[in-house]
């Protein structure tokens, strides 16, 4: 396999297509990676703007440029001797009438061929949840009548832009109201074919044949029988309902709680093959190089999912997972891919940057504003009795059904309870037990957790007979569906309380309410970075390693501003009061409190730091207003404390708009010039721990990954803030360019950085693909502000040399704290490495020796990488 030595991510759509992707390729090369990474690009609802929505899994989406456009985004890969990494997406597919499994599945129920390609509970018809209002409302409403859809020659109840497609049966019915040769027809058909192609065929002649003007008249006078449409309804193969009831009743699995996201059975080799028939042909044809896999732990099995992966595609294919690893998780060793996509070592680096006493201190001035929300395990565990009792009450509920009928001793309340408590104290996404017991590493986990939950509550024995199904000693089919549906199940509920639920409550610090983070955890350092460094050497060396992706909280350089506020601690706590005085009038008395409170005015006034930019003046403000107000709804929403996705608080969300937008106003002078003062230490300290990070990104173990334009400064906030189409046109004149580091503005330097450090990793790739990981010893009284660590393969080497916790330490405009500030701190460079080097960054020379000073190598640049000269 030939590994990629970088990856650049792209995301299609929202102003991205295959052509303009083949434009950025000559850019994309002179930077230094080796393969794009694409976003996917099969077919997909109209306008999504991200592509996971899949409808059409044997076709490239026309809007992107279709296969033509495909080809010549790899043709000019190909030219360019780069390769094309592309996300799949297993799990699901867009519950859609434009996917044409779904509709059909929608027209014939069980009947249609693609009827168990979804994850669908079919004791029931299929539940549409799409209404506004109840059924029998909407048809009151008139909201609900019966059309002709000429587009696929059928029947259909419409609602708005939807056309439900009729069932076979309900032409007979019709046909016995009303009077109509096209009827006629349908009915006569449906009695004698038994769905199908055939089916379709003569049901599209009728049509052609039918005076369709004259139907539609008498279908519309019908839908007015309020009763009659009843009676039409409850003769599909689906059922409508209102689009709240989805949390508690569903019958078909969903990714996560996106109902318009329906459960791909992938386990069933014939869906395998059907939905993944286009991309395995890509890559057999070599037009496809690496795979990423979207949500793994949303597959019923996934090791059998990616061992039938790894044949189909061959030793040869480069294949990343996207798994989050929970605090001390690894990576299941056994799995035949090459990695994850990079969230545990986010948050290594945080690990790295955020400062453990001062992160004490905050926690201290941030319980005293956070009105209950400062315990951040007290609010773990109500954000996931949440999701388990609330957002997934009906995944919870199919559980309980299932053990049910395995245990019918034991009362529902008891089910209830032991599953609810089982999946609230699981620490991780999941475990992977299929058929029979679980291995060492799962067992371990769920005794962990049933002894966890076991603490809440009054009884042992449905617990125990709960956790014997999980761990296999129960195997019968019934426990076979309940363990896999329980595995599917916790990863969702512990994503959306912790990323999209407690992170938006949990305010302490946001730079570490990141996508696998540990808001909770105190900060290794630099001892605890080495010993995670090492232990990715051996487990997997060529997985990704990123800093931002589409899915990250905000963009990389904002959550590196943010770690300095660990160390500013004090100044910032002190400034947010003064700010909450200065804005005070911009603050609206609700009924349920003021509004925002104080826990929201705490994390606004960090988001908005992170996203501040260092030039602001007016004609700023517009565009910055408007993007940090929508992350202001999103973040209130997903708190779900005073106003909701699915129940908007009008007032609640009317009020924190008001006040977001307040502080951007060009007419408050007095908030923005004191703010921007204020920032001004982190700004210049989150400038170093841009560089830091993004040097060791590029020299630690893992393959780096950059997302699209975080080559430069990437201060975004959460999607769909990220993925933004990045200013290539500006980029590329950077470069272009090819001034020396020393008279860059910070973010032309971290992009030099980068290609500096990619044509390393090209150079020698044999150091960083095999190379082992050593750390850096580091003396002398300002030896806990520096990382150091070496990469060594056979006779060559490359030590990376960065700052860390520089808060302070800077003066505006520089980005080093100068000789004076090292003293006389220096490294001491491992015996294979005394002789001549140089820093590859500066081209500055380095003596022979055991021990290189700080206050030389650091004292008038950012960070350091040395090679043998």
């Amino acid at each position: 396999m030939t590994l990629p030595s970088a990856t650049y991510r792209v995301q299609f759509r929202n102003g991205m297509t295959f052509d303009d992707a083949c434009g950025l390729v000559p850019y994309l090369k002179s930077l230094g990676l080796s393969h794009l990474y694409a976003s996917p690009v099969l077919t997909a609802t109209r306008g999504s703007t991200h592509g996971y929505d899949v409808t059409d899994a044997s076709e490239i989406d026309p809007a992107l440029g279709g296969r033509a456009g495909f080809d010549r985004l790899t043709a000019t890969l190909s030219e360019a001797g780069m390769g094309l990494i592309l996300d799949i997406v297993p799990n699901h597919m867009a519950a859609s009438l434009e996917n044409a499994w779904w509709r059909s599945v929608l027209e014939f129920g069980r009947h249609s061929p693609f009827a168990d390609y979804f994850d669908i509970d079919w004791r029931e018809r299929l539940t549409l949840p799409q209404l506004g209002k109840s059924f029998d409302e909407s048809v009151a409403a008139g909201e609900l009548t019966i059309t002709i859809d000429e587009a696929h020659g059928n029947l259909a109840i419409s609602y708005y832009d939807n056309l439900f497609p009729l069932s076979m049966e309900s032409y007979p019915l019709l046909s016995a109201e009303l009077d109509d040769p096209v009827l006629a027809g349908m009915a006569e058909l449906t009695a004698s074919v038994d769905g199908g192609d055939l089916y379709r065929g003569l049901r599209d002649m009728i049509f052609e044949a039918g005076d369709l003007k004259s139907l539609s008249g008498k279908l519309a006078a019908l839908s007015k029988d309020n009763a009659f449409m009843t009676r039409l309804h409850g003769r599909q193969h689906w059922q409508l309902q209102r689009w709240q009831e989805a949390s508690e009743h569903l019958s078909y699995r969903r990714f996560f709680e996106v109902t318009g996201l329906v459960g791909l059975r992938v386990e069933d080799i014939r869906v395998f093959e059907e939905s993944h028939r286009l991309v395995l042909d890509l890559v057999r044809q070599g037009q496809v190089q690496g795979l990423r896999i979207d949500h793994i732990d949303g597959l019923a099995e996934p090791r059998a999912y990616l061992d039938r992966l790894r044949e189909a595609v061959g030793a040869d294919t480069y294949i990343v997972v996207e798994k989050i690893l929970g605090a001390g998780e690894e990576f299941p060793a056994d799995w035949p891919v090459q990695g994850t996509t990079g969230y545990e070592f986010i948050t290594a680096l945080s690990g790295l940057f955020v400062d453990g006493n001062g992160l004490q201190k905050l926690d201290e001035a941030y319980r005293r504003l956070a009105d209950g929300n400062g315990d951040f395990e007290a609010g773990r565990r109500t954000a996931k009795r949440l999701m388990v009792e609330q957002n997934f009450a009906g995944e919870a509920a199919r559980l309980a059904h299932i053990a049910a009928g395995l245990f019918p001793e034991l009362s529902k309340e008891e089910i209830t309870g032991a599953i609810s408590e089982l999946l609230i104290a699981f620490s991780v996404y999941r475990t992977y037990g299929a058929n029979g017991p679980l291995d060492t590493r799962d067992a371990d986990l769920l005794k962990k957790a049933e002894m966890a939950a076991a603490g809440h509550l009054d009884y042992a024995q449905p617990l125990q007979s709960i956790a014997a199904i999980l761990e296999g000693t129960i195997d019968n089919e019934a426990a076979r569906e309940f363990r896999l549906r329980f595995q599917q199940l916790s990863g969702p509920v512990m994503a959306k309380a912790m990323e999209d639920t407690l992170f938006y409550r949990y305010n302490r610090l946001l730079a570490v309410n990141e996508v696998g983070g540990e808001p909770d955890h105190v900060p290794g350092g630099v001892e605890a970075f080495h010993q995670f460094m090492q232990a990715r050497t051996r487990s997997q060396p060529s997985g990704l390693s990123a800093t931002s992706t589409h899915d990250t909280k905000r963009g990389e350089d904002a959550r590196a501003r943010l770690y300095a506020v660990s160390e500013g601690a004090g100044v910032f706590a002190d400034a947010v009061e003064h700010w909450r005085r200065l804005n005070e009038s911009h603050r609206t008395e609700l009924p349920d409190g003021a509004a925002p409170e104080p826990n929201l005015e705490w994390m606004l006034y960090q988001a908005l730091a992170g996203a501040w930019p260092e030039d602001f003046d007016r004609h700023h403000a517009d565009a910055l207003r408007d993007r940090f107000t929508a992350f202001a709804e999103k973040a209130i929403r997903e708190a779900k404390l005073r106003t909701t996705w699915t129940a908007p608080n009008s007032d609640y969300e009317e009020a924190v708009r008001t006040y977001t937008a307040a502080l951007l106003s060009i007419d408050d002078d007095a908030f923005t010039e004191d703010f921007a003062r204020a920032l001004q230490p982190f700004i210049e300290a989150g400038y170093v721990n841009s560089l830091s990070q993004t040097l060791i990104k590029l020299t630690a173990p893992g393959i780096p990954d950059i997302y699209q334009g975080a080559e430069g400064f990437d201060f975004s906030f959460v999607d769909p803030d990220n993925r933004r189409l990045p200013d290539f046109e500006t980029l590329s004149g950077w470069l272009a360019e090819g001034d020396a580091l020393a008279r860059l503005q910070a973010a032309a330097l971290k992009q030099r950085i980068i290609q500096i450090g990619l044509g390393l990793r090209m150079e020698r790739a044999r150091l960083f693909t095999e190379g082992d990981y050593l750390p850096v010893a580091v003396n002398g009284i300002r030896s806990d502000h520096v990382v150091a660590f070496a990469r060594l393969h056979q006779e060559n080497f490359a030590i990376t040399v960065v700052p860390r916790l520089m808060f302070g330490w800077l003066d505006p405009g520089v980005l080093f704290a100068g000789p004076e500030f090292w003293e006389d701190t220096a490294i001491s460079v491992p015996s294979p490495m005394h002789g001549l080097k140089a820093d590859l960054l500066t081209g500055k020379m380095l003596e022979p020796g055991s021990k290189i000073s700080l206050a030389t190598l650091l004292g008038d640049q950012p960070a350091a990488l040395i090679v043998p000269a």
